[in-house]
């Protein structure tokens, strides 16, 4: 007997690798990729070990306590403040030089302890890390034109070294807690 069966006829499938690659690079060049984006912040070297044994008392009054709690109430030096008002009394805080005897004794001893409540909005850990930092930008802005005649920012690199060693920007953050409000 004659086989009368025919066989199934094959799909050509020489151009689906074509169309699969194609397919690929087509989302590969059209899909965004976010980002993560935070706060860029540089950790301090390790102090050398002879340096450790004369730093290593701090005083109380070198140290700018910045409290915010899970109200998002900010608590400066154990007084409610502002946001608003962050900036200025840091900014204080940290050019004292030794002026005003319950602030910093000078720029490099100067220390901004900032420690939030678990509670804490992001948005108000941010304005305050913002307002943190725009103090020190503020001053370097301010030194560099009065001893350069120019901006911070357009400085150069060594130029601007030599400013961030006179006011080096020291904030310390503490591991959040309950420190009050709604927790």
């Amino acid at each position: 007997m004659a086989n009368n069966r025919r066989g199934l006829p094959e799909i050509n499938a020489g151009s689906m690798a074509d169309i699969a690659f194609l397919l690929l690079i087509f989302f590969l060049v059209t899909t965004t990729m976010d980002v993560d984006t935070g706060i860029s912040r540089k950790l301090p070297p390790m102090p050398e070990e002879e340096q450790l044994e004369d730093d290593s008392q701090i005083k109380a009054k070198n140290i700018y306590v910045v409290l915010i709690n899970a109200n998002n109430q900010l608590l400066v030096e154990g007084e409610l403040m502002d946001i608003s008002q962050l900036k200025e009394g840091a900014k204080r805080f940290i050019d004292n030089n030794g002026l005003d005897p319950n602030l910093s004794d000078n720029p490099q001893k100067a220390i901004i302890s900032l420690q939030n409540d678990r509670g804490t909005e992001y948005k108000t850990y941010i304005r305050v890390q913002n307002e943190l930092a725009a103090a020190y930008n503020e001053i370097r802005n301010d030194i560099s034109l009065k001893k350069y005649g120019k901006k911070y920012t357009n400085l150069s690199k060594v130029k601007q070294k030599e400013i961030r060693k006179m006011y080096p920007q020291k904030i310390s953050e503490a591991e959040p807690k309950n420190i009050g409000g709604d927790s």
